[in-house]
C-alpha cells in the first residue's frame, strides 16, 4: 500500500466514523444526508414544516422552494469557499482522483466558471439541439429494437444507460469504436458521486480517470489534423488559442460525459418507475404519446434526480431571518422544493397533464442552472415517447435496486416486460 492508499483509508476510516455519528443525533436532514432512502418525500415534507432555514451540526438547511431558489439565484452564494476551496466533505473525492485533476466548471465560481461555462454553451443552443432529435431518436429506437429482442429486459441496462453515453460520445466527437469505453468509465464516475467508501472504488477512480483521460488526449490530436463539428473539435481549439488550459480542457469533457450520463439515465429510469407504478397515467401516454415531453417535466418535479446541492456563503447573509456567517454551508434540497404546497397545487399528485405554477428546481436555478438540461428533457422526451409507442404493454418485472445515494436519486436495476413490442414503423 503507498503512502497516499494509506492517507486515503484514513480518510474514508474517519468519513464512516463521522457518519454513524452524525446518525446518532436523531436530525432529520442527516439521516437523509448519509444514505439513500426508499421515499425520502415524508423527511422531506417534515424539514419544509420546520423554520424556513434551520442549523445542524453540518451548516443551515432549507427545504422550501421559495429560499431553496433565493439561495441558488444570489450571487452571495458560491460553491466554493472564499479561499477558493471547495467544501471539506469534497477532499475524499480529490485526494483519490490526484493532484493533477483539476475542477470543472460546475466546481468553481465567476471569473472561471463563465469563461469555461461559455466555451461548452454552444453545444446546448437551440440551434444544435433541433440538429440532435434525429440522431437521438435513432440510437432510440436501436436501443429498443435490441432490449425487445426479448420479453424481460433492464430497462436501465438496456435502454435509459446506453442512451445518453452514445449521445454525448456523438456530441463530444467520441469514435463509435470507443463508446463502450466510456460507458465504463462513466459508471466508475457515477459510483463514485455516491461516495468514496472503499480503497478498491478508489483505485477504480483513479484509473478510470487515467485511461479516459489520456484517450481524450489521444482525440485532441486527431481533432487537429481532422476537426469536425463537434465539442471535442471546439474544445481544442479554444485551447490551442489559449482559452483554457489542458486540465482545464480534459475537465471539462469529464463533466460534460457524466453530467450527460447521470441526469438523463436517472430522469428515463425515475420517469418510467413513475409512470408504471401510476397505471392511469401510464395509460393517459399511451394513448397520447405527445405527452411525453410533459411526463418527464412532473417527474422532474416530482421525483428529480438531483435531489440536493450545496451553496457557500461569500459573505455575512441575511436568510429567513437566520443571520449565516461567511463561508458557512447552506444545504439546498432540491427534492422537497417540487413538492413545496406553497407553490404546487396537489404536490403528492403525478400527473402528466399538470399546469405547473412554476418552473421546479431540478436542473437547478441561477448561474449554475444545468447546461444540459436541455438536451435531458429533449433525450427523455424521445425516451418516453418511443416507449409508449413501441411498448404499450410494458409493466415491472421484479424488484427495482435503487442506488445508494442520497444526492442522486436514480435506479441501478428496473426489470420490466413488455411481451407485445411493437417495431418501429416507417414512414
Amino acid at each position: 500500500m503507498t503512502l497516499s492508499d494509506a492517507r486515503l483509508s484514513t480518510r474514508i476510516a474517519i468519513e464512516r466514523a463521522g457518519t454513524w455519528l452524525l446518525r446518532a443525533t436523531g436530525d432529520e436532514f442527516i439521516r437523509l444526508s448519509v444514505g439513500a432512502q426508499p421515499d425520502p418525500y415524508p423527511a422531506y415534507a417534515r424539514l419544509r414544516a420546520r423554520e424556513s432555514l434551520y442549523r445542524n451540526k453540518l451548516g443551515a438547511v432549507t427545504a422550501t422552494f421559495e429560499h431553496c431558489n433565493l439561495v441558488l439565484r444570489d450571487r452571495r452564494f458560491g460553491v466554493q469557499r472564499t479561499d477558493g476551496r471547495l467544501p471539506r466533505f469534497f477532499d475524499t473525492l480529490a485526494m483519490a482522483r490526484g493532484p493533477e485533476v483539476v475542477q470543472s466548471f460546475l466546481e468553481l465560481d465567476p471569473p472561471d466558471h463563465t469563461r469555461l461555462r461559455k466555451l461548452s454553451r454552444p453545444a446546448f443552443g437551440p440551434a444544435r439541439l433541433d440538429g440532435y432529435r434525429p440522431l437521438i431518436e435513432s440510437i432510440t429506437h436501436d436501443l429498443l429494437d435490441r432490449a425487445t429482442a426479448k420479453d424481460n429486459f433492464d430497462l436501465i441496462a438496456d435502454f435509459a444507460g446506453p442512451l445518453p453515453i452514445r449521445v454525448i460520445s456523438e456530441l463530444l466527437g467520441i469514435p463509435p469504436v470507443d463508446t463502450d469505453r466510456f460507458l465504463g468509465y462513466g459508471r466508475v464516475l457515477a459510483q463514485a458521486l455516491d461516495g468514496i467508501t472503499s480503497l478498491r472504488l478508489a483505485r477504480e477512480l483513479r484509473t478510470a480517470t487515467d485511461e479516459m483521460y489520456a484517450l481524450f488526449r489521444t482525440l485532441m490530436a486527431a481533432k487537429r489534423e481532422h476537426p469536425e463539428a463537434d465539442v471535442l473539435t471546439q474544445l481544442t481549439e479554444a485551447h490551442d488559442a489559449g482559452e483554457l488550459t489542458l486540465p482545464e480542457l480534459l475537465a471539462t469533457c469529464e463533466l460534460l460525459l457524466v453530467a450527460g450520463f447521470e441526469t438523463t439515465v436517472n430522469l428515463i429510469g425515475n420517469s418510467t418507475f413513475a409512470l408504471l407504478n401510476h397505471p392511469g397515467q401510464w395509460g393517459l401516454l399511451r394513448d397520447d404519446p405527445g405527452l411525453a415531453r410533459a411526463a418527464a417535466e412532473e417527474t422532474l418535479r416530482y421525483d428529480p434526480p438531483v435531489q440536493q446541492t450545496v451553496r457557500v456563503a461569500h459573505e455575512k447573509v441575511e436568510l429567513a431571518g437566520t443571520r449565516i456567517r461567511e463561508n458557512e454551508l447552506v444545504f439546498v434540497m432540491i427534492g422537497a422544493t417540487g413538492r413545496d404546497p406553497a407553490v404546487f397545487a396537489n404536490p403528492e399528485v403525478f400527473d402528466i397533464t399538470r399546469t405547473p405554477e412554476r418552473e421546479h428546481l431540478a436542473f437547478s436555478s441561477g448561474i449554475h442552472y444545468c447546461l444540459g438540461a436541455p438536451l435531458a428533457r429533449l433525450e427523455a422526451e424521445i425516451a418516453l415517447r418511443a416507449l409508449a409507442e413501441r411498448l404499450p404493454d410494458l409493466a415491472l418485472d421484479g424488484t427495482p435496486r435503487r442506488r445508494p445515494s442520497a444526492g442522486i436519486r436514480g435506479l441501478l436495476r428496473l426489470p420490466v416486460r413488455a411481451s407485445h413490442g411493437k417495431p418501429l414503423m416507417v414512414p
